[in-house]
């Protein structure tokens, strides 16, 4: 048997098909998001959306033979280096990269676009999946939790430099990889609790939230805590813990988010219609246009609030409202359920791996994923702040689609060779 024939053989093509039949939805409802009625244009037509994203599947099935033409050691033997390579790369686009929309962190070539903090992803997955696959690695010590989260750490901190808070919020999700590989989930718990009494606070006086939310983590504390000491301990360090979130909610608010980021949180809290003509428009008619969508939808091409340009950002961040307005509550489920199968593939993937390496980024993979997904359509229905963040393999745009292609199918190579790692 050639080595193509063993690709072929041993490529998992149920996760293809998904992969392909997303990016097909996502192309075709990218072009019904720039129709117009009024002048006609082919899906192919460079001018539009669609005709450019088309180029950019034509870029990733090239990247996708490329992946699958280099040999899967590869991606093992050099992941700290190509993190090192996207690291140095983070940096120098902050220091000479354009800024666009408030971010500074994208490459321009004419009318050509790079955003390398999409790249960092896959890059990070590769470096924590190495790491975590080392020999002596062990998910409970301090010191090697230390380097893990050091590892995530390093370019989300350079894309929050940038700008770019989004993209940074999506190395969060690395923290399930984490709880999958050994760390205790009291971290999770705790991260949970902060980040709810954090929320908290901003919608009442402090003073109140610090004695409730002290007085519950003291409740979880003492639980959990086994000896007389150990509880002593606990309570102290969770009460400093929790009065220190809730006295720095001013702060981070006010000092570090920026205007428009606190413009999106108010709106979360406050609801949309309290700005229907500023800070909420974008959300209030992206559940107009889901709304209107009603069980079945307008049609294809029918979409009214999507056609007249009455949602921002309709072919990127906001792609979902024009499935739910153009095919109902039955396209949103479909679509949905795409996603779900393909997410819950590549964790039943991982865990057949005969290597720790390949599994860690099986679920980085999953994880990565889930966290655009979840947070995309959230921020679409109003369940999430708009941070910006892409539909995998769905919405318009070069850079997010390449690199969601070089991660998935990364994966898909070391899975189709797992059988030889036992030889190798």
């Amino acid at each position: 048997m050639t080595r193509r024939e063993s690709i072929v053989n041993q490529m998992d093509w149920l996760t293809v098909s998904l992969f392909f039949l997303i990016v097909l939805l996502g192309w075709m409802n990218i072009y019904a998001a720039v129709y117009n009625e009024s002048a006609v244009q082919s899906i192919f037509s460079p001018e539009l959306n669609s005709g450019r994203q088309f180029l950019f599947i034509l870029g990733s099935i090239v990247l996708i033979v490329m992946i699958m033409v280099i040999d899967f050691r590869f991606y093992d033997t050099f992941a700290l280096v190509i993190y090192g390579a996207v690291i140095a790369i983070l940096i120098f686009v902050l220091l000479f990269g354009r800024e666009v929309a408030g971010s500074k962190s994208w490459f321009e070539l004419g009318s050509f676009r790079l955003q390398p903090s999409e790249f960092a992803k896959f890059a990070t997955a590769l470096a924590v999946s190495k790491v975590i696959s080392s020999s002596g690695f062990r998910m409970d010590k301090l010191r090697d939790q230390l380097i893990v989260f050091a590892i995530i750490g390093v370019p989300a901190i350079l894309i929050v430099l940038q700008g770019d808070t989004g993209t940074a919020m999506v190395f969060s999700a690395f923290v399930l990889v984490f709880y999958r590989e050994g760390m205790s989930p009291f971290l999770i718990i705790m991260g949970v609790i902060m980040a709810f009494i954090f929320f908290l606070t901003m919608l009442v006086p402090q003073h109140v939230y610090l004695y409730v939310g002290i007085g519950v983590l003291v409740t979880f504390l003492i639980l959990i805590g086994k000896k007389t000491f150990k509880r002593i301990a606990f309570i102290v360090a969770g009460g400093l813990m929790v009065a220190g979130v809730i006295m720095s909610v001013d702060y981070v608010f006010n000092s570090v988010l920026k205007p428009h980021q606190q413009n999106r949180i108010l709106t979360l809290i406050e609801g949309p219609e309290a700005d229907p003509r500023g800070a909420g428009y974008n959300v209030l008619q992206s559940k107009i246009a889901i709304g209107s969508g009603g069980f079945s939808g307008k049609g294809f091409l029918n979409g009214t609030q999507t056609k007249y340009d009455y949602v921002p950002e309709q072919s990127t961040d906001f792609i979902f409202c024009t499935i739910g307005e153009e095919h109902g509550w039955i396209g949103s489920l479909i679509l949905i359920g795409l996603f779900v199968a393909l997410m819950l593939r590549v964790i039943f993937l991982a865990e057949r791996q005969k290597s720790r390496f390949a599994r860690v980024y099986g679920y980085c993979v999953a994880c990565i994923l889930f966290f655009h997904f979840a947070v995309n359509i959230g921020m679409t229905i109003g369940l999430f702040p708009v941070v910006g963040i892409p539909l995998p393999f769905f919405s318009h745009g070069g850079s997010s689609l390449w690199a969601f292609t070089i991660l998935l199918f990364i994966f898909l190579k070391l899975d189709a060779h797992r059988m030889q790692v036992l030889t190798h």
